[in-house]
């Protein structure tokens, strides 16, 4: 985990493009919206490596997602439920689910459905407000942080020194 977080942080201070760590943001929450083990996911997952984006944003924000699904698990399945229950989509749900194959999905489980439309629908939003972020963190918050003495007091630490060390590496090799 130590080597992701610094890989983000070489990712967010160098030459990484800022679409790449955006497009990682929103493949990392559509990953942690979508239950873990699902078809979806694995779909989601294995598709992701065709497309070029920071990995690293990736598995951290699905981690953090992951982390604190519990907190937001009521507001997917919320969703979910209110999905599948709109009557206009019910004769396409009885077909998919006689469907072979299909039930497999789980599509008809309202976390799978909350956190798949939910992930769909957040991922545009998401990579543009982190494309917005990254420019305002890169020239206006980073060197503010790295002037701070609470920053270099915190850079001695064993745990931080083990994150710059590996950032060093990073942008070195």
């Amino acid at each position: 985990m130590v080597q992701t977080i610094a890989r983000l942080i070489v990712a967010l201070n160098g030459n990484v493009k800022k679409s790449q760590i955006a497009a990682g943001f929103a493949w990392g929450l559509l990953l942690g919206l979508v239950p873990t083990g699902n078809i979806f996911w694995i779909v989601f997952f294995v598709v992701s490596f065709f497309f070029h984006h920071n990995h690293a944003s990736k598995v951290l924000v699905m981690a953090l997602i992951k982390l604190f699904m519990p907190l937001i698990s009521s507001l997917t399945d919320a969703l979910g439920w209110e999905i599948l229950h709109i009557e206009a989509l019910r004769p396409l749900f009885t077909t998919l689910y006689n469907m072979p194959f299909v039930p497999f999905t789980r599509f008809n489980n309202t976390l799978v459905a909350g956190g798949l439309v939910g992930g769909i629908v957040l991922w545009l939003p998401v990579f543009f407000l982190v494309m917005a972020l990254v420019p305002l963190y890169r020239n206006i918050i980073a060197p503010k942080i790295r002037n701070t003495k609470i920053f270099k007091a915190i850079a001695k630490m064993p745990f931080f020194s083990q994150i710059t060390r590996a950032i060093t590496e990073g942008l070195n090799g």
